[in-house]
């Protein structure tokens, strides 16, 4: 399935709009020119899709501050010129998207800040449905990973899997069967080293503190199974503590917050 971000676009106008802006209908059909601004420091993502949404009612948009550039307060991210009812009509989607996309990227950008550049912050499928292409995007923008978008992309076995199957050996031999690629979930050191052996691509260290990332590490290293691998840190990781994780030797973090615990940019509309 392919997925068409303008049709959802389409589709998010609509589900505001509903048989009409009976306010907007109100006023004088006139032309004007309005501008988007952001109130806050921030990461700018989403500001193509919000021209996007615009362009569906006719009006035009011009772009002043592109994905993934830093903003200030009161700096005009976006020009909008056309029909009064339409642009009313069009700025909260518009706005909606923005300003979350926006805490997304702002977010992330804060947390890459953090960490070595060699690691690599990645999002997880923690995201709002109807909005992951979206959250994802954002993620991106502000200088993580996308990671998985669906189920179909990569195996991930989890511990609901482990639990069904009962054997966490048994799972990877039939992984194996039909996957080159695939990632572990676990929760102690053992089953770590179990996974590197079977020849998995990434394992994430779930709830695993620093001090528990970095003895894994070095019984993998030990065992010459560091180079084999990937490691993830996944868990409980913040602001607060990321950097620590960021000095543990491990590839990959991934924090579910960035997606799912979204704080929206301060960003309005002004005629």
């Amino acid at each position: 399935m392919t997925f068409n971000p303008k049709k959802q676009l389409s589709e998010f106008l609509a589900e505001d709009i509903g048989k009409g802006d009976i306010t907007s209908n109100l006023l004088a059909k006139k032309k004007i020119s309005a501008r988007i601004i952001s109130r806050e420091d921030a990461v700018v993502a989403g500001v193509s899709y919000a021209k996007d949404i615009f362009r569906l009612k006719g009006c035009n948009a011009k772009i002043l501050k592109k994905d993934g550039s830093s903003v200030k307060p009161n700096q005009t991210i976006m020009v909008i010129t056309g029909n009064a009812g339409n642009i009313l009509a069009c700025e909260r989607t518009a706005l909606n998207l923005l300003t979350r996309m926006s805490g997304i990227a702002t977010q992330t950008d804060r947390l890459v800040k953090k960490i070595p550049k060699k690691i690599k912050l990645y999002a997880t499928r923690k995201t709002a449905p109807g909005l992951r292409y979206f959250d994802k995007e954002a993620v991106e923008m502000g200088g993580g990973k996308k990671h998985r978008l669906r189920l179909d992309e990569m195996v991930m076995i989890k511990d609901n899997h482990i639990a069904i199957e009962r054997s966490l050996i048994s799972l990877i031999k039939k992984t194996k069967k039909k996957y080159k690629k695939f990632e572990v979930e676990v929760e102690n050191t053992s089953d770590a080293v179990l996974a590197a052996k079977e020849g998995a691509t990434i394992i994430m260290l779930d709830n695993f503190t620093p001090a528990q990332i970095k003895k894994t590490i070095k019984t993998l290293k030990d065992q010459k199974l560091r180079d084999k691998v990937m490691l993830e840190a996944s868990g409980g990781i913040n602001s607060n503590n990321i950097s620590e994780y960021g000095k543990t030797g491990v590839d990959i973090i991934s924090i579910g917050s960035i997606t799912n615990s979204v704080k929206g940019i301060d960003m309005s509309l002004e005629i």
